[in-house]
């Protein structure tokens, strides 16, 4: 795959021209709903025979070697270059197909055939499959979900289910219920004998730990559990998983981050998801959902305290729109990346790119003459996120939620990447 950027007056056929590629294979690569109207801003992919790079001003080619995941020596080879210190700017290369081998994890709010459905489309590309969730109780119960039809789709593609249990909910931060589980031995033992019991029932493979919302003061008791976890279902043959808090150090206030004691999770977990979104909050101003600026401050703290081979990179595959000027507490939209594409053509709008932040952003005025700031990911984004997986050498990728389309990003990803399949 290759990204093209729509500059002001191209169409699709002119573009489709330039890469020697046909106006169908575009349109169907990027879903595209009304291929005879583009914006300026616009990211598609390219579906190429081969992969291609134009080098520009400056590059040299262990910049580009880094870039793609192969070594300066094999580009040498396929190109037959000569002199790998003169490389002229616009030199068009012939990149070497090397991909490194990652876990994708992807969890999943809609249950039943809806739920089952979101993981069939794009299950090649899962390790793991996550529902959320299993609500926990004060006495050690579970809340259970309609799976059935999910554990069905996740057998067929051969993805590794993974039961998810939480302390909070949509109405409830979970805060107390966490402290009466985590402060009694005895709820801990009751909890982790029905869990095991759903597991061996439905055919989990693995426990993921999502808890959030928990006291300060409880921090250790959530080691204590974690640990309690891993020694009565490693046995068993079964995983154990976290989910954490995006933390830039470990003295980082908050009731988010306190309790989410990186190094112990890291030593005791099989591997944690880091929750790198949510910058753009549904009830909070508008900017970047998943800024890469602000990511790579979690990671750099991170990777000091938790093996590279036990993190998931967190990837939210949503977009939002708010409405200016911001008021406190007035909730944003959450829609598809692919609605997000929609408005921007609808309102005929250029869509910006906000390089610090790698994002892409636009604003419109609604027919009511309201105004609005929407932000969302793209080819680039999704791109500039793979890269950052692999600068960092981390175990893979976790997604954040499915059910919002975005095409752009599966191809981009098995583009980028092996996906290991587990099962």
């Amino acid at each position: 795959m290759q990204i093209h950027v729509v500059r002001p007056g191209e169409t699709l056929w002119l573009i489709a021209q330039r890469y020697g590629v046909t106006v169908n294979e575009i349109v169907t690569a990027n879903q595209l709903e009304n291929p005879s109207k583009l914006v300026s801003g616009l990211a598609i992919v390219i579906p190429t025979a081969t992969r291609k790079h134009t080098v520009q001003p400056g590059q040299n080619l262990s910049e580009i070697a880094h870039r793609y995941g192969t070594t300066v020596e094999d580009i040498v080879k396929e190109n037959q270059i000569q002199n790998p210190n003169m490389i002229l700017s616009g030199t068009r290369l012939t990149i070497p197909v090397h991909k490194p081998a990652i876990d994708v994890n992807a969890y999943t709010i809609n249950t039943g055939e809806t739920g089952a459905r979101e993981i069939q489309e794009v299950g090649r590309d899962l390790t793991y499959w996550m529902p959320f969730v299993y609500t926990i109780r004060e006495d050690g119960g579970l809340n259970s979900i309609d799976d059935a039809e999910m554990l069905r789709s996740a057998a067929a593609e051969r993805v590794v289910p993974i039961i998810a249990i939480t302390n909070f909910s949509a109405t409830a931060a979970g805060s107390g219920l966490a402290h009466t589980v985590l402060a009694s031995t005895d709820i801990q033992d009751v909890l982790l004998t029905n869990i095991l019991k759903v597991m061996k029932e439905k055919g989990y493979q693995g426990l993921n730990i999502d808890f959030e919302n928990v006291f300060p003061a409880d921090r250790e008791l959530y080691n204590q559990f974690l640990q309690r976890a891993v020694d009565r279902l490693h046995p068993e043959g079964y995983s154990v998983s976290t989910a954490l808090a995006p933390k830039t150090s470990g003295e980082q206030k908050g009731l988010l981050y306190e309790a989410h004691d990186y190094a112990a999770h890291g030593r005791i977990a099989d591997f944690t998801v880091l929750m790198t979104y949510e910058w753009g909050y549904r009830l909070g101003p508008p900017q970047a959902i998943s800024p890469l600026n602000e990511i790579k401050k979690v990671l750099d703290y991170a990777v000091t305290v938790i093996p590279r081979n036990k993190i998931l990179f967190g990837f939210q595959i949503y977009a939002r729109d708010w409405l200016l000027p911001h008021v406190q507490g007035q909730e944003a939209e959450t829609f598809s990346q692919q609605e997000a594409i929609r408005r921007a053509i609808q309102y005929g709008v250029a869509i910006q790119y906000d390089l610090k932040a790698q994002s892409p952003f636009y604003r419109y005025t609604d027919e009511q003459g309201r105004n609005h700031e929407v932000w969302f990911e793209d080819a680039r984004s999704a791109q500039a996120k793979f890269d950052v997986v692999k600068d960092y050498n981390l175990r893979g990728i976790s997604y954040w939620v499915l059910g919002y389309p975005f095409p752009q990003n599966w191809l981009l990803l098995e583009d980028n990447f092996t996906i290991r399949k587990r099962s």
